[in-house]
């Protein structure tokens, strides 16, 4: 057989999916991986919600009690970019039973935890558990399944773990107010078992993964440290003035310099933790760049949304969350429509679909006002939730689907990483553009306020008369006039910074439309094993791999 045959004979075989495994098996499997994937999610999207609850409850101040997040974070950011090399090393059915018990198990002591420090460290290894989950679960739906069932495969996998931020804080904040916080880590026992039997009836290991020769412990120290240092950067940031803190300033060097001597060795060593040569597949070099723009934008915009709704609306957290759910109401939707057309359709047609709907959702979030409704915030979150699935998925399946599949794990971990790090950077980002745009705004406004001016006159004369009906002194009158116009110029100062932002996100989005003529499309695969073979003829990766799942590209 010739070199080009046996490569297409191997390409047509990995698009064909495992072969080894029945329908129903792998759909079986699909809900294994979802359930502990969603119990991450889930976890995750409560804990916020409850950390009043722990600050009281551990006698914790504001900084203290963030550390229930932020130890999370870092631990979700360490882990990540080893998944690859622990999947392979351990096995992908043991390592993923193994984070199951590790969350679920730190699950119940962070429930029983008598002290902050104890919940601290058992929020660690929870990140440590947690972290795997989503890139392995990704890994293994696209090892199981041919190409054209991926798309439905991957909807139905999304639709369980948007489940979690949908229902997580309202679910969570009842718990925490009618129960107790701890029963939000309770919570996770029922399912992390039920996640472990499924898994262990259906999860076999994969045969293609190959055991590392030995343990890089230089490149596991700098990944640890690196990656662990910009999370904290990420994190603390805002909060301790960026570059003016000592800290933050020693923590940014520290995550640049052990980052890069982590890629060096990666890229020296003949058995890397992380293997960097993933991006020179182009497909995957743009999709992770693209990824982590879109998510940077998501997660700036669901934040802006609820600091506007709470903190100048006068929202409390549950209507909060009911301007905020619509939008998973809207990504439901679209991920069964585009996990129906992903493998039938050119899946650039979609991801800028996808972009388009976000960019111009953004834009209508923009035109805010402090009088604005409930149903003018819900409607453009609903369009925007409804282009993140006609985003997501097409852009997972370009991404991922050249990949071959001894590379699979390694890839969708650093797919995983980049992601998580997008949406880091766009949540300190988006407070830290806040304040300083609404500090410009302030000052413009302020520079405009005249008090000889005759429309400033003559609205303290307004509200100097109803503070006269209130029974004030004509002193005492005027100064509290004088009050509600500047908190009215912070007000719509703030209104502007908000304006300002929406409008950026957009722009971005429509910025990354300019990147999707640069990737190849992927063809689907039938299950005629011939037409297969005619379709991937000639196609092969550098060093002769087959590309995984990959019937054709262009």
């Amino acid at each position: 057989m010739s070199e080009s045959s046996a490569a297409s004979t191997t390409a047509a075989a990995e698009a064909a999916g495992d072969s080894d495994l029945t329908p129903t098996r792998k759909w079986l499997l699909t809900v294994s991986v979802m359930v502990v994937a969603v119990m991450q999610v889930l976890d995750t999207s409560v804990t916020n919600v409850a950390l009043p609850h722990m600050q009281g409850s551990l006698s914790a101040s504001v900084e203290e009690v963030a550390w229930v997040i932020t130890s999370y974070l870092a631990a979700n950011a360490i882990v990540i970019p080893a998944t690859g090399w622990l999947t392979a090393y351990f096995g992908r059915r043991k390592f993923f039973l193994v984070c199951t018990v590790l969350f679920t198990a730190s699950s119940f002591l962070s429930g029983i935890a008598p002290s902050l420090e104890i919940l601290v460290l058992m929020r660690v290894f929870q990140g440590l558990g947690g972290g795997p989950v989503i890139p392995m679960s990704q890994a293994i739906l696209w090892e199981i399944f041919p190409l054209h069932q991926r798309g439905l495969a991957m909807a139905m996998w999304g639709v369980g773990i948007m489940m979690g931020p949908i229902f997580g804080p309202t679910v969570g904040g009842w718990i925490a107010d009618n129960w107790s916080w701890r029963w939000i880590f309770y919570i996770n026992l029922p399912i992390g078992v039920l996640g472990f039997l499924l898994v262990s009836a259906f999860l076999t290991d994969a045969k293609h993964l190959k055991k590392p020769g030995r343990i890089d412990v230089p490149g596991l120290v700098l990944m640890i440290v690196g990656f662990g240092a910009l999370q904290l950067t990420l994190d603390w940031g805002e909060r301790e003035d960026w570059f003016d803190s000592q800290l933050i300033v020693f923590l940014a060097m520290l995550a640049v310099f052990a980052l890069v001597a982590f890629v060096w060795r990666e890229l020296t060593t003949p058995d890397p933790i992380m293997d960097f040569t993933v991006f020179t597949n182009r497909n995957f070099a743009i999709g992770t760049t693209f990824i982590a723009a879109s998510v940077f934008s998501f997660y700036a915009s669901m934040l802006l949304l609820a600091l506007y709704t709470q903190k100048l609306l006068g929202y409390d957290a549950w209507g909060s969350g009911a301007v905020l759910a619509p939008g998973g109401v809207g990504n439901l939707i679209s991920l069964v429509i585009a996990g129906r057309l992903v493998a039938r359709v050119d899946q650039r047609l979609l991801l800028a679909f996808g972009c388009l709907v976000n960019g111009i959702a953004l834009y209508w979030m923009s035109h805010l006002t402090l009088s604005v409704d409930y149903w003018s915030l819900v409607w453009p979150r609903f369009v925007q939730g409804f282009g993140m699935g006609f985003l997501f998925l097409p852009l997972t399946t370009l991404s991922i689907s050249t990949i071959p599949k001894t590379r699979l794990p390694n890839a969708t971990a650093a797919f995983n990483l980049i992601r998580n790090m997008g949406g880091s950077i766009g949540v300190a980002m988006a407070t830290t553009l806040l304040v300083r745009r609404s500090q410009y705004h302030q000052a413009t406004l302020v520079g405009h306020v005249d008090v000889w001016d005759p429309e400033t006159t003559a609205k303290l004369a307004r509200w100097a008369e109803i503070f006269v009906g209130q029974g004030n002194d004509a002193f005492t009158a005027r100064s509290r006039a004088t009050a509600m116009l500047y908190r009215d110029t912070v007000a719509q100062a703030q209104v502007l910074a908000y304006v300002d932002e929406f409008c950026l996100l957009s722009v971005i989005f429509f910025v990354l439309l300019l990147f999707i003529p640069f990737m190849r499309r992927v063809h689907g695969t039938s299950a005629a094993p011939d037409e297969k073979r005619e379709r991937v003829e000639g196609l092969r990766e550098p060093g002769g791999e087959a590309p995984h799942g990959l019937a054709a590209v262009e």
